[in-house]
């Protein structure tokens, strides 16, 4: 790697660039999409999912597949700030992620806040996330008869009064649409113009013209006549805004706060900076924010960003002229809009219909278009030739906040750390590594942090310090040393968060990233748990779902969902910590965490250190979301048959092998139900009683 290409905001243009780059990767370029959301709705569709016409899945790409396709890093958070100067992104919660070349494609915000109480009472059309998640609450509580308004006079405003009277037909509704413009569609012909009156017309919707708002109330509108609209829902299409982060970035910005580009789609102030979509102000044509050019600027902003990790002349970016414009009319129908021409009617939907859904495929339908890499770097260096340079380490570690555990006694360049356990203890250590199954650094060595620490919860001991086990894949000095402070700083924050310290480790380069964890813990004897102890009759409790084998297999393959990873994620940033207070207050006798091997591994080797066997109640296990539909569709981890060779018949779920995955216990059973309650209020929801230890040795499942 020598160039950090980092994507901020999924818009339609960073898609696009995506797409390229799955279908012909750069040399020497790691490309990473920072965004808010894993789902980017396709706004030529949107209407048409208002008005219930289309799924969410039909009008919305799927980031994660996308991104694993394009071989790119995905960091699921909001951008919050740049800095120029370090070239650095600012992401809440985590360290600030580094960049070469930055692109932001973050759209725009609806334009509200000059208006009084439309932040409190209005419902603005973007983000469209935002929009639809709370139009999907609101409905619910509309009663029929009720009356909506809608504000803006665009195309926007036109669909959107169409589409929301779809959609809430049943209802009955009112429907008025406000706008401070003296016409609809004011840059539209006459022809479109006559025509989406017309329809607005048939459909009853009231129109109001010149009418600005001037406040928005709980139930109604105020307008600058003084004239009032009762409203139980307004809907706000009132033009855009930037976000506000940009104002302080230092970037060039028109007027209004968006970032002023070049024909090249740079930044006029800062050439490492690209934007394109709604949030750019294209300088030598001012164009409308309209989702047709975010979609033409997506191939050549995808090229001038691989000639600008190339140091290479960039391309133009050439606006057309005119454009069609396809209006959707909330039923079945559109009208057709390019210059002074005008059509409608359903064919031009189902023409409409073809257009979009035709472009969805392009990003739902994914090969793998992976190519070998021509300009292979040299051949690397092994044995201790591997290790990443000392300077990279040393800036690394310098920057870290290692924790802080009583008993360390390290000395400045001691060759080992020296611990002093506390009288009475017994030390309690054990070591897990993974390669990388997540593009996100700073997830990755918290996931893997949490998993390591599990082997000593599961042991009913409390974790004291760590040494970190860390492979970098081969790169720039600078791309290194950010991808291990990302990485051990994930480490460092769960060890913090348990109250352990990072006392030392090891690093070297390698093909791929990999990270794992020595770590260390202190129990009194009397109190460590054991997998032996279970008892016939004895509940058997697990904390945490299953599936994440199965998942990160499916996500390998780009047949995830991403909220299915969402899920397993929160998952395996779920620490086993609180777990082992509440097992332990109800009376837990044994315990072992739920991991590689699956839960048929680890209950086989809870069973056989008890001499006892067990039933498992298939419909009480917890599953993660997309696990059963991933195993069905013959996706599974490449563990999983090694995990199930002793019992080839069990349910495949049962072999699963877990990252960073709950805590199996055996306690009473009249303590059980008790038990489960008190860790669904410590925040383990999923938990549940799963089988009862059994006399007759094995295990069977019904």
């Amino acid at each position: 790697i020598h160039t950090d290409i980092v994507l901020i905001g999924g818009g339609h243009s960073h898609v696009a660039v995506l797409k390229m780059f799955v279908m012909k990767p750069e040399p020497g370029v790691r490309l990473t999409l920072v965004a808010r959301d894993t789902f980017t709705p396709y706004s030529g569709m949107i209407p048409g999912y208002i008005a219930g016409h289309y799924s969410h899945a039909e009008c919305h790409i799927d980031l994660g597949p996308l991104c694993r396709f394009a071989n790119a890093r995905l960091i699921h958070a909001p951008a919050e700030g740049i800095d120029l100067v370090a070239q650095t992104i600012s992401i809440p919660g985590r360290l600030p992620l580094r960049f070469d070349i930055a692109s932001i494609d973050i759209g725009a915000a609806t334009a509200i806040s000059a208006i009084p109480g439309a932040i409190e009472h209005g419902l603005p059309v973007k983000p469209l996330d935002h929009f639809l998640a709370r139009l999907e609450a609101g409905q619910a509580t509309l009663p029929a008869g009720c009356t909506v308004v809608v504000a803006g006079g665009g195309a926007g405003g036109c669909e959107l009064a169409l589409a929301v009277q779809q959609r809430l037909k049943a209802l009955n509704p009112n429907v008025t649409l406000v706008t401070d413009q003296l016409e609809l569609l004011p840059t539209h012909a006459s022809a479109v113009r006559a025509r989406m009156a017309s329809v607005l017309a048939t459909r009853d919707i009231t129109i109001k013209t010149g009418s600005p708002i001037t406040s928005v109330k709980a139930d109604c509108i105020i307008l600058a006549d003084g004239g009032e609209l009762p409203s139980a829902l307004t809907v706000l299409a009132t033009g855009s805004d930037a976000a506000s982060w940009l104002a302080a970035s230092g970037l060039a910005l028109d007027q209004r706060g968006f970032i002023a580009v070049g024909e090249t789609l740079e930044s006029t102030s800062h050439p490492n900076i690209f934007a394109a979509g709604d949030i750019a102000a294209f300088l030598p044509n001012p164009l409308p924010k309209a989702g047709v050019y975010a979609v033409r600027q997506g191939p050549i902003l995808a090229d001038n960003l691989r000639l600008a990790a190339r140091k290479q002349p960039l391309k133009p970016f050439k606006p057309q002229s005119r454009f069609l414009s396809l209006l959707s009319c909330g039923e079945k129908s559109a009208i057709a809009s390019y210059g002074p021409l005008a059509f409608s009617g359903s064919t031009v939907w189902r023409w409409k219909n073809w257009i979009d859904t035709r472009w969805m495929a392009k990003y739902r339908e994914l090969p793998n278009m992976a190519a070998a890499d021509p300009d292979a770097p040299p051949m690397r260096c092994a044995g201790c030739g591997a290790k990443i340079a000392g300077d990279v380490l040393s800036s690394v570690l310098s920057r870290l906040n290692l924790g802080e555990a009583p008993g360390v006694l390290l000395g400045a360049g001691d060759d080992a750390a020296v611990i002093q356990p506390p009288p009475g203890k017994v030390l309690v250590q054990s070591a897990d590594q993974f390669r990388a199954f997540i593009a996100d650094p700073y997830l990755f060595g918290r996931i893997t942090a949490l998993h390591s620490l599990s082997d000593l919860y599961a042991m009913g001991a409390e974790p004291h310090s760590a040494l970190a086990h860390a492979t970098l894949p081969f790169a720039a000095p600078e791309s290194v040393a950010d991808d291990l402070h990302q990485l051990l700083e994930g480490a460092c924050y769960e060890l913090r968060a348990a109250g352990a310290m990072l006392v030392g480790g090891h690093s070297s380069e390698g093909p791929e990233m990999a990270f794992g964890l020595s770590v260390n813990g202190f129990a009194d004897p009397a109190e460590l748990w054991r997998k032996a102890g279970a008892k016939a009759g004895d509940a058997l409790i697990l904390t945490k779902p299953l599936g994440t084998g199965a998942l990160l297999a499916a996500d390998m393959r780009g047949k995830a969902k991403s909220a299915w990873v969402e899920a397993a994620l929160d998952s395996m940033l779920t620490s086993n910590a609180a777990a082992v207070g509440v097992l332990r207050s109800h009376g837990a006798i044994a315990a072992t965490d739920v991991t590689g091997f699956g839960l048929l591994g680890h209950m086989r080797e809870m069973l056989t250190a008890s001499a006892i066997g067990a039933e498992i109640n298939m419909q009480a296990l917890p599953l993660l979301p997309g696990a059963a539909e991933s195993l069905a569709g013959g996706i599974e981890s490449t563990l999983a048959a090694a995990n199930r060779a002793f019992l080839p018949d069990a349910p495949l779920i049962l072999s699963d092998p877990q990252t960073s995955g709950g805590l199996l216990a055996a306690m009473p059973q009249a303590k059980a139900v008790e038990c489960v309650a008190a860790l669904h209020a410590v925040g383990y929801r999923s938990a549940a009683i799963i089988g009862e230890c059994t006399e007759e040795l094995g295990i069977d499942w019904c």
